[in-house]
């Protein structure tokens, strides 16, 4: 027979097979004996109490054989000579909205404006040691998407949206570790994401799709009200008759061609701010109720939100063991993101803490058009690097500095390569934004010890949480209010927010057009 149980180990005998089978017999009131084996279908950690305990939900077998599950079959097919479907974008979003319209019976063409993974790692590098920015090749753009050097985080809420589960499969199907099946935070690791990606773009040629590199999208062509082809930056033409349209939240000059054209685009809410960073053991010490972190346990993390003058303010993208990395997509911006390896056994804790910002605000500072938001955020990203160093080094300054309005005289040390910089962080932000942020980081260190210290770090700044602009598509069809054959798509339409919400959003667009056109 199987038996679901549900116990709480300490951190070493969760981590102890035999110990782990005594308590699987304890509770099941058996001899270990009885027990045939077992699958581990959720894990998770509880620190609520002064001993972290780890929670294991298990499916026994008693006295039978252990079945195995079946081999996971995407069920992909040969698309060759099949018709065609248009991507723009191979983050997250495309390259899943690919891998689902193989299985549908069609030929997923990928437009990629950056380059493939391998090639993308020496702009990278040109990013955190010279400062050079490659518009068309950074940590947003290139193969994979923002999501490939974004840490790998597959966390998400978004079960109502798709099939959760499914999403996992496939990463493990191309080289996750199958601990992201039952993790209740599971996570790859941004070292081992960059073989994933290569793993389905490989599979997505084997099956007769494409996938075009440094292909920028410059121009969607229309016949009268709906989609008729695209152009690239090097003057290529594909007809097509849907696009589905998966560039990301910092596709701006998308954005400003949808505008330009006439396409309809709404200005979008979004939250902007600092990334702050503090040594991984005060991270530890506070959430594991410690003096030194068990070795049986990952690097602490924490999620962290207050209501300050109206407005939200919440930590994002929390990367234990990470480092914050620049993300501009441009020059003269300073943008920084976060991420983790899959180890997370980097020395320091950073997590994005934002505020909400909306259309009050941007029309506070005379941007009104549906492009609102994006101006905004441009005007702060621009403010960060003129008071920066140069050459992407970020102005930074001590937390409690920070909130006493005081010019840090010395920066602790920071894991972001291209350096920082000691400036007035207040000079960076909106004074709505400043004054919220203020607020909030007071307010957090009386919710978690240890939080609100002198050796925490602010780095302006975390301004990419989230698109500036929604492209407006029909809730039911997923198709452009007002283009038909145009599928907005994902985080940079406005309807996604991490990896395996994209994920499930680039499947959801791929499964309507091939509604639309004809299912095969």
């Amino acid at each position: 027979m199987t038996k679901t149980i549900t116990i709480s180990l300490s951190p070493a005998d969760a981590a102890d097979e035999q110990l782990l089978r005594k308590a699987i017999a304890d509770e099941c009131a058996i001899s270990p004996k009885r027990i045939s084996g077992y699958t581990i279908q959720k894990r998770s950690i509880d620190a609520r109490g002064k001993q972290v305990r780890i929670i294991l939900l298990l499916q026994v077998f008693i006295d039978e054989q252990e079945v195995s599950p079946l081999p996971f079959d995407p069920q992909l097919k040969d698309v060759t000579n099949a018709p065609h479907i248009v991507i723009a974008g191979a983050g997250p979003a495309g390259l899943f909205a690919a891998l689902k319209l193989i299985t549908l019976g069609y030929k997923p063409i990928i437009l990629e404006r950056g380059k493939d993974v391998r090639s993308r790692r020496r702009d990278l590098a040109a990013m955190n040691k010279e400062g050079i920015v490659n518009p068309e090749s950074n940590y947003c753009f290139g193969e994979g998407g923002a999501g490939t050097y974004s840490d790998g985080k597959l966390y998400t809420r978004s079960t109502k949206r798709g099939n959760v589960l499914n999403i996992l499969q496939l990463f493990c199907h191309f080289g996750a570790e199958t601990e992201i099946l039952f993790d209740a935070h599971p996570h790859i690791g941004t070292n081992k994401l960059p073989q994933i990606i290569t793993a389905m773009r490989e599979q997505i040629i084997a099956c007769g799709g494409q996938v075009l590199f440094e292909q920028k999208l410059t121009d969607i062509l229309l016949d009268k009200d709906a989609i008729a082809g695209v152009k690239t930056a090097d003057g290529t033409q594909i007809d097509c008759k849907a696009l589905i349209l998966a560039t990301g939240h910092s596709a701006r000059d998308i954005f400003t061609l949808l505008h330009d054209k006439g396409i309809a685009i709404e200005c979008k809410p979004f939250a902007l701010g600092v990334r702050i960073e503090h040594p991984q053991l005060i991270i530890d010490q506070s959430q594991y109720h410690c003096t030194a972190r068990d070795p049986f346990l990952p690097p602490a993390s924490y999620s962290l939100v207050a209501q300050e003058n109206g407005r939200g303010v919440f930590s994002f993208c929390m990367c234990p063991g990470g480092i914050i990395a620049p993300a501009a997509t441009a020059p003269g911006e300073i943008v920084v993101n976060g991420w983790s390896p899959s180890k997370r056994n980097n020395p320091y804790a950073n997590s994005g803490t934002v505020v909400a910002v909306d259309e009050r605000d941007f029309a506070a500072y005379g941007f009104t058009c549906p492009l609102a938001a994006m101006h905004y955020q441009q005007m702060v990203e621009q403010s960060a690097f003129k008071i920066g160093g140069g050459k992407l080094v970020a102005p930074a300054q001590r937390m409690t500095d920070y909130v006493n309005n005081k010019v840090s005289t010395t920066l602790p040390d920071c894991s972001y390569l291209p350096g920082i910089h000691s400036a007035s962080i207040s000079e960076v932000l909106p004074k709505e934004v400043h004054a919220a942020l203020k607020k909030a980081v007071v307010d957090f260190g009386k919710k978690m010890k240890g939080y609100y210290t002198n050796e925490a770090v602010l780095v302006a700044t975390e301004s990419r949480t989230s698109s500036p602009v929604r492209i407006p598509r029909d809730k039911e069809t997923l198709q452009h209010t007002q283009i038909k054959g145009l599928y907005p798509c994902a985080e940079g339409a406005g309807y996604a927010g991490g990896i395996v919400s994209a994920a499930i959003d680039g499947e959801r667009c791929a499964e309507a057009a091939v509604q639309w056109l004809k299912p095969l």
